[in-house]
């Protein structure tokens, strides 16, 4: 599994594409929103605009791991991101994690983009089994990956602190198989040049 390729995934909705350093001040924006530092966010995480130009300028090098922007098909807006990583090669396996600013919610957006990267991910990575953490409280994210054919498999429970509460931490899967026998439309459409709709 190298994701030195970064393709360019078409969806209804969503164009999913590289990232490139001009990308930093629009995530800088999207990352400080109180609600992606609510769900995503360790407390004690530094960002800086320098360290998000670095770190965006160097997703479209690295073979490790897929980081795609996501973008509205009909705007062109960058809304947030989705990511496979952490790729286990025996196991065939990875760990997929997304944030969408505010722009892209509540219009399907982060769902349409978690089915296109998964399908990228099985289709063309070869994986069996993706998985994510989520945290219980956050219910936009919970419906968002049912919807994308991930189920629960388990929750630890009070295994964070956020905000001065203790939070579970839930964990759920989708299977290849699982994936193929219910994803016929959320397949990506692959190979389209950067900026088609």
């Amino acid at each position: 599994m190298d994701f030195a390729v970064k393709p360019v995934l078409t969806g209804a909705k969503v164009v999913l594409r590289p990232f490139t350093a001009e990308d930093a001040d629009l995530m800088w924006e999207i990352v400080r929103d109180p609600e992606v530092v609510r769900f995503t966010f360790e407390p004690d995480t530094a960002l800086t605009r320098e360290r998000l130009h670095s770190w965006y300028g160097s997703r479209s090098t690295a073979r490790d791991r897929l980081d795609l922007a996501v973008t509205d098909r009909l705007t062109g807006e960058l809304v947030g991101e989705v990511v496979l990583y952490d790729v286990d090669p025996h196991a065939r396996s990875c760990v997929f994690r997304t944030l969408i600013g505010p722009g892209g919610r509540g219009r399907g957006l982060g769902t349409e983009a978690t089915r296109l990267i998964v399908g990228h991910g099985f289709e063309q990575g070869g994986l069996h089994r993706i998985e994510l953490e989520v945290y219980g409280h956050n219910h936009r994210a919970l419906r968002a990956y049912e919807k994308a054919g991930f189920v629960v498999e388990g929750v630890r429970r009070e295994a964070a602190l956020r905000e001065g509460r203790w939070v579970d931490e839930v964990v759920m899967g989708v299977l290849e198989h699982e994936w193929r026998a219910s994803a016929p439309g959320g397949r990506a459409t692959p190979g389209r040049p950067e900026g088609a709709v």
